[in-house]
């Protein structure tokens, strides 16, 4: 019996897939899981994996990548799949075809006939017995990815699928319940949200002991849908039920969606998860410069200094109170003391960068990012000459550290630098463009735009110029990164965007009205979608951010 679980990332498939395989050897039956503990049994299919994953093979095309993502399946299945369907009971994958099917024709726009044939002939007639489907709201998907990259992370560089943004897992999740749908009997759709892992766990085991004993995974009622939300007040009230929810159910998604919200309701409940997550309540507090922040930042810097020290960010970055964090833990962790000294251009920093310069090199040189002065040069010049010259800058990890130091920066030396990375660290040398506007920065956007647009429009924030708002509006509906890169913009261009976008990216528009949320218009247009879209959650919680503190009244609904 062959069993796939699918999902898009972050839904939890692979989780729930290895503790799913437990379970079944506990009940006595021989279990093959092909993914089992997130590695591909077949290393010609990891490599394949890792291939397709890096993000310096930007110019990937669709059909290349849809016949790379075959090809991995198809090893998989012929390596390692079919020869254990002849030796074990129970043979599960995490993946399977439908994965290639829906990136190349919900992701990448590719059509059925293309597709199709492809996959065919590579699966040569074999078919799950059972897909359950992970179903999960992206938000908390990526949310999920997130945090799990601040407990545990890793080195190496982001998937070349995230470059997509965030529009991709919005299409790719419609095209998981389109093949769901498409057949009902080989479909179970299981919602990965407010239901405990091990509540999942014994539903997916009882669903495959039933169909091993020739009967069918037993009907679940959909949920019903919640009532509407009417005022960015109410809106406030609703996330923090979910945040209290959770902060029993799932305590590290609570306090990473505290991330950046002010008010004393919000900082109780940080306090309230402290205990549990004192990493992710310190990545919760970036920006924020309250005292109440302060106090909880200085309590959190023994247990979580990387995540304190991180949260030193915009207005937060050159006080008195990061300096003295700083002090005390720039023995401990002088890449992350480096590191936050971002931009900050003061001779306290540059006699910090000084100190660290041989023990945190490269915290010291990202720091320069923004700086074009001949300190900051000569600075970036002497780390290059250690690192072995121009020449280095063809090797990955010395480009990506020099694109990032010379991010927002359109100097002629900085666009020799970035020609020199191009090669091995493409998208670094895309984000290095932040709010360049010089015709080469233009003419770099647009030809890429189409292969990274996460990255391109993420370059665009706050510019108000024709070219930008012609480069936001070639993306259609798309992309919900279009409406990132208008934060706080007025005029009729911005308006027009968020009017056009809204409905198909609600949680987007009213984060693009920034301080605009306070307005008449803006708590106005916040209010419509919250009538119309009630069940998103990320909705909530960027409106949330318009309403008034309410901490006495969610502490009493809480209680």
């Amino acid at each position: 019996m062959l069993i796939v679980f699918e999902g898009i990332d972050g839904s939890g498939k692979t989780t729930l897939s290895n503790r799913v395989a437990q379970e079944l050897r506990k009940a006595g039956l021989r279990v093959r899981h092909v993914r089992e503990g997130g590695q591909l049994a077949s290393p010609v299919s990891e490599a394949l994996r890792g291939f397709t994953r890096n993000p310096a093979h930007l110019a990937l095309t669709p059909t290349a990548e849809l016949l790379l993502y075959a090809a991995r399946e198809a090893q998989l299945l012929e390596e390692v799949t079919r020869p254990a369907l002849a030796e074990y009971e129970i043979v599960i994958t995490d993946r399977f075809f439908y994965t290639a099917e829906v990136l190349a024709r919900w992701g990448r726009g590719l059509s059925e006939e293309q597709v199709r044939p492809v996959l065919e002939a590579c699966s040569r007639g074999l078919e799950p017995d059972c897909v359950f489907l992970m179903d999960v709201d992206p938000a908390l998907a990526r949310a999920r990815r997130r945090i799990s990259k601040i407990l545990s992370p890793k080195a190496g560089t982001s998937s070349r699928k995230g470059l997509a943004g965030a529009g991709l897992q919005v299409r790719l999740r419609a095209g998981y319940r389109s093949l769901a749908a498409e057949s009902p009997e080989r479909w179970t759709l299981l919602e990965n949200a407010g239901v405990p892992l091990e509540v999942l766990v014994q539903q997916v085991v009882q669903d495959i002991l039933q169909l091993r004993g020739g009967g069918a995974p037993a009907a679940r009622a959909p949920r019903s849908a919640p009532p509407p939300v009417r005022s960015v007040a109410e809106a406030r009230a609703r996330f923090l039920q979910h945040v209290d929810l959770w902060r029993v159910e799932e305590p590290p998604l609570a306090a990473w969606f505290l991330s950046g919200l002010e008010g004393a309701d919000m900082m109780e409940r940080r306090r309230l998860l402290a205990e549990r997550c004192p990493e992710l309540v310190a990545y919760s507090l970036s920006g924020l410069t309250d005292e109440a922040a302060w106090q909880l930042r200085r309590q959190l810097v023994e247990v979580a200094p990387g995540q304190v020290i991180g949260s030193l960010r915009d207005v937060a970055a050159d006080t008195p109170e990061a300096w003295e964090l700083r002090a005390r833990m720039v023995a401990r962790i002088p890449g992350e003391v480096a590191a936050s000294l971002n931009r900050i251009d003061s001779e306290q920093a540059w006699q910090l960068r000084e100190r660290l310069y041989f023990s945190a090199w490269e915290g010291v040189i990202i720091s320069l990012q923004g700086l074009d002065g001949a300190r900051a040069w000569s600075e970036r010049l002497r780390w290059l000459s250690d690192a072995g010259g121009e020449d280095a800058l063809g090797l990955e990890r010395v480009a990506r550290t020099a694109c990032r130091s010379i991010r927002g920066l359109d100097s002629e030396q900085a666009w020799s630098w970035r020609q020199r990375a191009w090669a091995t660290a493409p998208d670094e040398v895309l984000r290095s463009l932040d709010g360049l506007e010089s015709p080469r920065a233009w003419e770099l956007r647009e030809q890429h735009a189409a292969r990274a647009p996460k990255l391109v429009l993420g370059t665009l924030s706050g510019l108000d110029t024709p070219r930008a708002w012609a480069l936001r509006e070639s993306f259609g509906v798309q992309c919900e990164e279009v409406l990132d890169s208008l934060v706080g913009l007025e005029g009729t261009a911005a308006w027009g965007l968020r009017t056009a976008l809204a409905d198909t990216w609600p949680s987007a528009t009213v984060k693009s009205l920034g301080p605009l949320l306070r307005t008449a218009r803006g708590r106005a247009l916040a209010e419509r979608l919250l009538a119309s879209h009630p069940q998103d959650f990320a909705l909530l919680r960027q409106a949330a951010r318009g309403a008034p503190d309410t901490f006495q009244g969610a502490l009493h609904a809480s209680a």
